[in-house]
Protein backbone atom coordinates (compact mmCIF):
# COMPACT_ATOMS: atom_id res chain seq x y z
CA UNK A 1 0.00 0.00 0.00
CA UNK A 2 1.37 3.43 -0.93
CA UNK A 3 2.04 6.12 1.67
CA UNK A 4 -0.32 9.01 0.85
CA UNK A 5 1.99 11.48 2.63
CA UNK A 6 4.73 10.88 0.05
CA UNK A 7 4.55 13.43 -2.76
CA UNK A 8 7.70 12.44 -4.68
CA UNK A 9 9.13 8.94 -4.88
CA UNK A 10 12.27 8.14 -6.88
CA UNK A 11 13.20 4.50 -7.39
CA UNK A 12 16.49 3.20 -8.83
CA UNK A 13 16.96 6.28 -11.04
CA UNK A 14 19.83 6.08 -13.51
CA UNK A 15 20.94 8.77 -15.94
CA UNK A 16 23.97 7.87 -18.05
CA UNK A 17 25.66 10.06 -20.67
CA UNK A 18 27.46 8.37 -23.58
CA UNK A 19 31.16 9.04 -24.17
CA UNK A 20 31.87 9.23 -27.90
CA UNK A 21 35.39 8.86 -29.32
CA UNK A 22 37.14 8.59 -32.67
CA UNK A 23 36.28 10.04 -36.06
CA UNK A 24 33.04 8.06 -36.23
CA UNK A 25 32.03 9.27 -32.75
CA UNK A 26 31.27 5.77 -31.57
CA UNK A 27 30.13 5.22 -28.01
CA UNK A 28 33.08 3.94 -26.01
CA UNK A 29 31.56 4.15 -22.55
CA UNK A 30 29.18 6.00 -20.27
CA UNK A 31 29.37 8.65 -17.56
CA UNK A 32 27.14 7.41 -14.75
CA UNK A 33 25.92 10.83 -13.59
CA UNK A 34 23.07 9.31 -11.59
CA UNK A 35 23.58 5.66 -10.68
CA UNK A 36 20.71 3.84 -8.96
CA UNK A 37 19.36 6.68 -6.79
CA UNK A 38 16.27 6.18 -4.61
CA UNK A 39 14.59 8.57 -2.16
CA UNK A 40 11.18 9.98 -1.25
CA UNK A 41 9.88 13.37 -0.12
CA UNK A 42 6.87 13.70 2.16
CA UNK A 43 4.35 16.52 1.91
CA UNK A 44 5.51 19.59 3.85
CA UNK A 45 9.04 18.19 4.20
CA UNK A 46 12.37 19.69 3.13
CA UNK A 47 14.75 17.05 1.80
CA UNK A 48 18.33 18.16 1.26
CA UNK A 49 20.40 16.52 -1.46
CA UNK A 50 24.02 17.38 -0.76
CA UNK A 51 27.39 16.53 -2.28
CA UNK A 52 30.40 18.04 -4.01
CA UNK A 53 30.22 19.52 -7.51
CA UNK A 54 29.89 16.88 -10.22
CA UNK A 55 28.36 14.20 -8.00
CA UNK A 56 25.08 14.18 -9.94
CA UNK A 57 22.81 16.33 -7.77
CA UNK A 58 21.60 18.66 -10.53
CA UNK A 59 21.20 15.74 -12.93
CA UNK A 60 18.81 14.19 -10.41
CA UNK A 61 16.74 17.40 -10.45
CA UNK A 62 16.74 17.57 -14.24
CA UNK A 63 15.88 13.88 -14.56
CA UNK A 64 13.01 14.09 -12.06
CA UNK A 65 11.50 17.01 -14.00
CA UNK A 66 12.26 15.40 -17.39
CA UNK A 67 14.54 18.21 -18.49
CA UNK A 68 17.07 15.39 -18.87
CA UNK A 69 16.19 11.96 -20.21
CA UNK A 70 16.67 9.26 -17.58
CA UNK A 71 18.25 5.98 -18.65
CA UNK A 72 16.07 3.88 -16.36
CA UNK A 73 14.23 3.89 -13.05
CA UNK A 74 10.92 5.25 -11.79
CA UNK A 75 9.76 8.70 -10.65
CA UNK A 76 6.32 9.03 -9.07
CA UNK A 77 4.71 12.38 -8.27
CA UNK A 78 1.49 11.81 -6.32
CA UNK A 79 1.49 8.32 -7.86
CA UNK A 80 1.78 9.72 -11.42
CA UNK A 81 4.51 7.87 -13.32
CA UNK A 82 6.47 10.95 -14.43
CA UNK A 83 8.88 9.25 -16.83
CA UNK A 84 6.00 7.64 -18.75
CA UNK A 85 3.58 10.60 -18.60
CA UNK A 86 2.06 11.98 -21.80
CA UNK A 87 2.00 15.58 -22.97
CA UNK A 88 -1.25 16.50 -21.21
CA UNK A 89 -0.10 14.94 -17.96
CA UNK A 90 3.23 16.76 -18.18
CA UNK A 91 1.48 20.10 -18.70
CA UNK A 92 -0.46 19.49 -15.50
CA UNK A 93 2.74 18.37 -13.78
CA UNK A 94 4.49 21.64 -14.70
CA UNK A 95 1.76 23.44 -12.79
CA UNK A 96 2.21 21.32 -9.67
CA UNK A 97 6.01 21.01 -9.64
CA UNK A 98 8.39 23.94 -10.14
CA UNK A 99 12.15 24.41 -10.34
CA UNK A 100 14.41 27.20 -9.06
CA UNK A 101 17.62 27.19 -11.07
CA UNK A 102 21.15 27.78 -9.84
CA UNK A 103 22.08 30.81 -11.94
CA UNK A 104 19.73 33.82 -11.64
CA UNK A 105 21.66 35.56 -14.43
CA UNK A 106 20.87 33.02 -17.15
CA UNK A 107 17.54 31.60 -15.98
CA UNK A 108 15.55 34.82 -16.54
CA UNK A 109 14.65 35.94 -20.07
CA UNK A 110 16.41 39.33 -20.54
CA UNK A 111 13.75 40.46 -23.04
CA UNK A 112 10.84 39.97 -20.65
CA UNK A 113 9.73 42.29 -17.86
CA UNK A 114 9.47 40.99 -14.31
CA UNK A 115 5.69 41.04 -14.65
CA UNK A 116 5.81 38.86 -17.76
CA UNK A 117 8.38 36.47 -16.27
CA UNK A 118 6.22 35.78 -13.22
CA UNK A 119 2.91 36.07 -15.06
CA UNK A 120 3.76 33.77 -17.98
CA UNK A 121 3.04 30.47 -16.16
CA UNK A 122 -0.10 32.00 -14.65
CA UNK A 123 -1.40 32.90 -18.13
CA UNK A 124 -0.26 29.62 -19.69
CA UNK A 125 -2.30 27.63 -17.17
CA UNK A 126 -5.19 30.13 -17.30
CA UNK A 127 -5.11 30.83 -13.59
CA UNK A 128 -5.58 34.60 -13.97
CA UNK A 129 -5.65 37.35 -16.60
CA UNK A 130 -6.01 41.11 -16.93
CA UNK A 131 -6.34 42.99 -13.65
CA UNK A 132 -6.40 39.75 -11.65
CA UNK A 133 -3.05 38.77 -13.19
CA UNK A 134 -1.50 42.12 -12.25
CA UNK A 135 -2.76 41.76 -8.68
CA UNK A 136 -1.47 38.19 -8.43
CA UNK A 137 1.99 39.14 -9.69
CA UNK A 138 2.10 42.11 -7.31
CA UNK A 139 1.15 39.85 -4.41
CA UNK A 140 3.83 37.29 -5.28
CA UNK A 141 6.50 40.00 -5.54
CA UNK A 142 5.56 41.24 -2.08
CA UNK A 143 5.88 37.70 -0.70
CA UNK A 144 9.52 37.52 -1.84
CA UNK A 145 10.36 40.99 -0.53
CA UNK A 146 10.20 42.96 -3.80
CA UNK A 147 8.12 46.03 -4.58
CA UNK A 148 5.21 45.73 -7.06
CA UNK A 149 6.76 48.79 -8.71
CA UNK A 150 9.32 46.42 -10.26
CA UNK A 151 6.72 44.79 -12.52
CA UNK A 152 7.74 46.73 -15.64
CA UNK A 153 11.49 46.46 -15.13
CA UNK A 154 13.88 44.04 -16.82
CA UNK A 155 16.26 41.48 -15.24
CA UNK A 156 19.44 43.45 -16.05
CA UNK A 157 18.24 46.20 -13.71
CA UNK A 158 18.55 43.95 -10.65
CA UNK A 159 21.31 42.48 -8.50
CA UNK A 160 21.93 38.73 -8.30
CA UNK A 161 20.01 38.42 -5.04
CA UNK A 162 17.04 40.33 -6.45
CA UNK A 163 17.06 38.17 -9.58
CA UNK A 164 16.93 35.03 -7.48
CA UNK A 165 13.97 36.48 -5.59
CA UNK A 166 12.28 36.94 -8.99
CA UNK A 167 13.09 33.31 -9.81
CA UNK A 168 11.54 32.23 -6.51
CA UNK A 169 8.45 34.33 -7.25
CA UNK A 170 8.10 32.66 -10.66
CA UNK A 171 8.45 29.22 -9.07
CA UNK A 172 5.70 30.00 -6.55
CA UNK A 173 3.33 31.67 -9.04
CA UNK A 174 1.11 28.60 -9.43
CA UNK A 175 1.24 27.52 -5.77
CA UNK A 176 3.05 24.27 -6.65
CA UNK A 177 2.91 21.17 -4.50
CA UNK A 178 6.66 20.62 -4.84
CA UNK A 179 9.51 23.08 -5.43
CA UNK A 180 12.90 21.75 -6.51
CA UNK A 181 15.69 24.17 -5.58
CA UNK A 182 18.79 23.40 -7.64
CA UNK A 183 21.63 25.09 -5.72
CA UNK A 184 19.66 28.36 -5.53
CA UNK A 185 22.34 30.30 -3.63
CA UNK A 186 25.64 28.92 -4.96
CA UNK A 187 25.99 31.63 -7.64
CA UNK A 188 25.40 34.47 -5.16
CA UNK A 189 27.74 36.44 -2.91
CA UNK A 190 28.10 34.98 0.58
CA UNK A 191 26.45 38.07 2.09
CA UNK A 192 23.36 37.51 -0.08
CA UNK A 193 23.15 33.73 0.35
CA UNK A 194 21.86 33.95 3.92
CA UNK A 195 19.10 36.36 2.86
CA UNK A 196 17.82 33.99 0.17
CA UNK A 197 18.02 30.93 2.43
CA UNK A 198 16.14 32.80 5.18
CA UNK A 199 13.50 33.85 2.63
CA UNK A 200 13.03 30.25 1.47
CA UNK A 201 12.81 29.07 5.07
CA UNK A 202 10.18 31.71 5.88
CA UNK A 203 8.14 30.86 2.78
CA UNK A 204 8.37 27.14 3.52
CA UNK A 205 7.16 27.68 7.07
CA UNK A 206 4.36 30.09 6.14
CA UNK A 207 2.95 28.10 3.22
CA UNK A 208 3.98 24.55 4.28
CA UNK A 209 5.96 24.14 1.07
CA UNK A 210 7.46 20.81 0.09
CA UNK A 211 11.04 21.26 -1.10
CA UNK A 212 13.82 19.21 -2.62
CA UNK A 213 16.79 21.42 -1.75
CA UNK A 214 20.02 20.70 -3.62
CA UNK A 215 23.28 22.20 -2.35
CA UNK A 216 26.96 21.58 -1.69
CA UNK A 217 27.13 23.85 1.38
CA UNK A 218 26.65 21.61 4.41
CA UNK A 219 25.88 24.51 6.76
CA UNK A 220 23.00 25.68 4.55
CA UNK A 221 21.54 22.18 4.34
CA UNK A 222 21.76 21.59 8.09
CA UNK A 223 20.03 24.91 8.79
CA UNK A 224 17.25 24.38 6.29
CA UNK A 225 16.46 20.69 5.80
CA UNK A 226 14.55 18.04 7.76
CA UNK A 227 16.18 15.06 6.03
CA UNK A 228 19.58 14.99 4.30
CA UNK A 229 20.70 12.60 1.57
CA UNK A 230 24.43 12.60 0.79
CA UNK A 231 25.47 11.96 -2.82
CA UNK A 232 28.86 10.72 -3.96
CA UNK A 233 29.81 9.69 -7.51
CA UNK A 234 26.22 9.44 -8.67
CA UNK A 235 24.91 7.49 -5.68
CA UNK A 236 23.23 8.31 -2.38
CA UNK A 237 25.61 6.92 0.24
CA UNK A 238 23.74 8.01 3.36
CA UNK A 239 20.35 9.44 4.31
CA UNK A 240 19.14 10.51 7.75
CA UNK A 241 17.37 13.28 9.71
CA UNK A 242 19.50 16.43 9.68
CA UNK A 243 20.56 16.47 13.35
CA UNK A 244 21.29 12.74 13.41
CA UNK A 245 23.41 12.88 10.27
CA UNK A 246 25.56 15.68 11.68
CA UNK A 247 25.85 14.13 15.14
CA UNK A 248 26.52 10.54 14.04
CA UNK A 249 27.43 10.22 10.35
CA UNK A 250 27.88 6.60 9.30
CA UNK A 251 29.52 6.75 5.88
CA UNK A 252 33.21 7.78 5.65
CA UNK A 253 32.47 10.30 2.86
CA UNK A 254 29.87 12.07 5.00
Amino acid sequence: MSDKSIILRVENLKTYFPVKTGLLRRISGFIRAVDDVSFSVKRGQVLGLVGESGCGKSTVARSVTRLEKATSGKVFFNELDVLSAGRKEMLDLRKRMSLIFQDPYSSLNPRMTVGNIIGEPVKTHRVASGKNLYEKVSDILAKVGLSPEYINRYPHEFSGGQRQRISIARALALSPELVICDEPVSALDVSIQAQIVNLLKELQSEYSLTLLFIAHDLAVVQFFCDIIAVMYLGRIVEQAPSDLLYDRPLHPYT
